[in-house]
Formats: C-alpha cells, sequence, structure tokens
C-alpha cells in the first residue's frame, strides 16, 4: 500500500524504531514523546543477532556497530566465582553471522534519533487517549504540560505553547508507550495489565573505564543474579536483580548491594567501586503475563513493551521491539491495504513474542529466582556437565530470525 500519515506515540528505542521504517517504506510519520527532553539516560543493552539484523533493515545497523562492542568472553557463574557455563562469543558468531554486542541503551538511541529529522520528533507531549475516527483512521488527545522551557521541544519546533492543538489525527497510530502504557488500558479496558514479576532490578554504568576479565557475565546466586556488560569505551554496565517483594527502596542503593554481594567473586566488588552513588537505577520488574488478544485496534497497532513486556532473562527487549519495527513497516509495504498489513504483523509478532515471553519467565525461575539450595546445586551441577554445543544451540534458538524486505 502507499504511504500515509502516522503517529508514534513514545520516543524509546521501539517508537523511534517505528518511525525509523515507517519513514523508509513512504510514511509520514510524527513522534509524540511524554519527556520534555530526549536526555542520554539508561544502563546498556546485549543486542543478539535478531536485534543487529532488524537494525540493519532499518537501515541503521553499522552505525550501531560502531558505537558497540562484541562480547565474546564471559559466561554464568556461580557466587565463589566457578563457571556454570562458558560462552564462546566467536562460535555464537560463527553460528548466528553475528556478534552480541553491548551498546549503551543511549548511544543507540542517539542512533535512531539521527536517524530522524528533527521536525518529526515532538517532545513534552503526553498522549491521554486514543480511538479510531470515522474516517478509517485514527485520532490521538494530548496535552503538553512538561513544555514549559525552550529546551523542552524540537529545535523544529518554534510553535508557542499555546498553539499545540488538543487532538491530532492519522491514518495510523504506533503505540509505544512502554509496559505500563497508558493507551493499552484504554484499547484493552479488560486487560489485567502489566503485573509485578517478583524481581526488582539495581543497574548501574561505571564512573570511570575498568579492566574486567571478561566481556558479559551473569552470576547466579540464592534469589539473585549479578551481571555485567562492557562498552566500546571501556566502561561497564552492571546489574542486579533481587527477588523481592515490590516498592522495596533504600536510602543509599550501592551501599545496599554492596552488603547484599558482599563475599561475591571478583570482578564484582570493582565494578561496585567504580561506580557513583547517584549512577544506580532502581526500578521493579513487570510483565505482561497475560498476553493480550490483538496487538491492533483499526488503525492502532502496539509495539514493543506496550504489547509484549517480558521478564528480561532472555535479554530480548529492545530486540523485540526491533523486531516489531521491522516487520510493521515491512507489512505496510507488502500488503495492499492498512487493514492487512495490520493483520499480519498482529499475527506474526504475537505468536513470536508470547514465545518468547515464556521462555523469558522460565529462564527467570531457573536462574535467579531459584532459592531452595537442593535445588540450586542441582541445577549448577546440570548446567557445569553440559556440553558447548547444546548450550549454544540454546542460546541460538531464541535469536533466529529474518527480517521481511522493506524494499
Amino acid at each position: 500500500m502507499g504511504g500515509g500519515k502516522a503517529l508514534v506515540v513514545g520516543g524509546g528505542i521501539g517508537g523511534l524504531a517505528a518511525a525509523t521504517g515507517l519513514r523508509l517504506v513512504g510514511w509520514d510519520v510524527t513522534v509524540l514523546e511524554r519527556s520534555p527532553v530526549l536526555a542520554d539516560v539508561g544502563g546498556g543493552i546485549s543486542l543478539h543477532a535478531n536485534g543487529v539484523r532488524a537494525l540493519d533493515a532499518l537501515g541503521v545497523g553499522e552505525a550501531v556497530r560502531a558505537a558497540a562492542r562484541p562480547q565474546y568472553t564471559g559466561g554464568t557463574r556461580a557466587p565463589d566465582g566457578s563457571w556454570l557455563i562458558r560462552m564462546d562469543g566467536k562460535a555464537i558468531e560463527r553460528a548466528a553471522g553475528v556478534p552480541v554486542l553491548g551498546v549503551r541503551w543511549s548511544a543507540l538511541h542517539r542512533v535512531l534519533r539521527a536517524a530522524l529529522p528533527p521536525e518529526c520528533l515532538l517532545t513534552g507531549r503526553e498522549v491521554t487517549s486514543v480511538e479510531r475516527t470515522g474516517r478509517a483512521g485514527a485520532q490521538v488527545s494530548l496535552v503538553s504540560p512538561a513544555r514549559t522551557t525552550p529546551e523542552a521541544r524540537s529545535e523544529a519546533d518554534p510553535a508557542p505553547l499555546e498553539a499545540d492543538p488538543a487532538q491530532m489525527e492519522a491514518d495510523l497510530v504506533v503505540v509505544a508507550d512502554g509496559v505500563h502504557s497508558r493507551l493499552r488500558g484504554t484499547l484493552f479496558p479488560h486487560h489485567p495489565g502489566a503485573v509485578y514479576s517478583g524481581s526488582t532490578v539495581l543497574r548501574a554504568v561505571t564512573d570511570r573505564p575498568i579492566a574486567l576479565p571478561s566481556d558479559l557475565e551473569l552470576t547466579w546466586g540464592k534469589g539473585a543474579e549479578f551481571g555485567h556488560i562492557t562498552f566500546v569505551d571501556g566502561h561497564a554496565e552492571w546489574h542486579a536483580v533481587l527477588t523481592s517483594p515490590p516498592g522495596v527502596r533504600y536510602a543509599d542503593a550501592l551501599a545496599a548491594m554492596r552488603d547484599r554481594f558482599a563475599g561475591w567473586h571478583d570482578p564484582i566488588p570493582a565494578l561496585l567501586e567504580a561506580t557513583r552513588p547517584d549512577a544506580v537505577l532502581h526500578h521493579d520488574i513487570h510483565e505482561l503475563v497475560t498476553p493480550l488478544p490483538c496487538f491492533t485496534a483499526g488503525p492502532i497497532a502496539l509495539l514493543g513493551d506496550a504489547a509484549h513486556a517480558m521478564t528480561p532473562n532472555l535479554g530480548q527487549g529492545a530486540g523485540q521491539a526491533l523486531e516489531d519495527a521491522t516487520v510493521l513497516a515491512a507489512a505496510l509495504a507488502s500488503e495492499p491495504t492498512l487493514a492487512s498489513a495490520l493483520a499480519h504483523y498482529d499475527t506474526v509478532r504475537r505468536h513470536r513474542t508470547r514465545t518468547l515471553a515464556r521462555a523469558a519467565r522460565q529462564a527467570g525461575r531457573a536462574g535467579h529466582r531459584l532459592t531452595n539450595p537442593t535445588l540450586i546445586a542441582l541445577r549448577d551441577t546440570a548446567l557445569r556437565l553440559t556440553p558447548s554445543r547444546p548450550v549454544i544451540s540454546t542460546f541460538l534458538r531464541h535469536t533466529r530470525w529474518t527480517p521481511p524486505s522493506l524494499g
């Protein structure tokens, strides 16, 4: 079908990727982002082969590779430092054709922003509702509470604040407003929404470059996981996932992590030592345990965490949003009508993401969620006895994906 006008709600990784893909196939796109400024925030992402291939299809793969570091060494350990699984990143690269990449969230976001003209990125716009119109399109209602300074606006958006419309219409609306999507609740009012997964995560990027013995590691202990990935500039991101009631917070999160992981192997103490206390981010992990009945509603498509928020145990959150963006753009390019394009998108993406969300949940239960010492010992023994080839095969099963053509 030919291009039309699209509104993308949400300026995160998924929203910007969707906007990039839609523009590639001839659509006029406007991104509406709630935050007043698209700041460089967040931690790090490990991009697997499927995510990298999606970025290639969107035309930004090389730019992301230049900002990323291949993760060739590492694996999974026990708290005493003994190895449960060794990761052979070169073997993964040979099998998948693409290495695992470690990249800052902010670097990936900058690459996607650079792929879009500044005038299509409108910040400080909070979308409060979305609905179908009587003219085969959709309309969003929005307010601009955060646009109080010149910095809180697009560089190419000189209009005064009072000129902002209360509604905007388009042929297509892409909802990419995250795990706690307000618009998902509007479109599916009877869906229970995102629920607490039982885990909370603290993460930070080191304040300085740090020499580490391996690129990417996970360590599984009783009800906890500690991991790191490394970046091209020598800095690293660490994360600590804890089995915890929701809402628990610490007066000094960094000190709490030093206490929680005291006695765990090197380089965990060094990673914490290289971190500023104010750099630690903390959020509870929520997921859509109940899958959505559909990823579309008329001319409205949900994408990324708004559609299929999953636990991070497979490292596939960003990758699945990138796949969504690619499949949506390709469907719009190849299908004869908007309705058939969205039907194709829904069919393909619901099946894939439901499978991965279930696998991620199971991986968490077998990993950091375990607290029974006997079960932990059995798991660790089984992992140590598993040859490398089945480990690589299991890893690749979730990353095997070929992007559709956008041409």
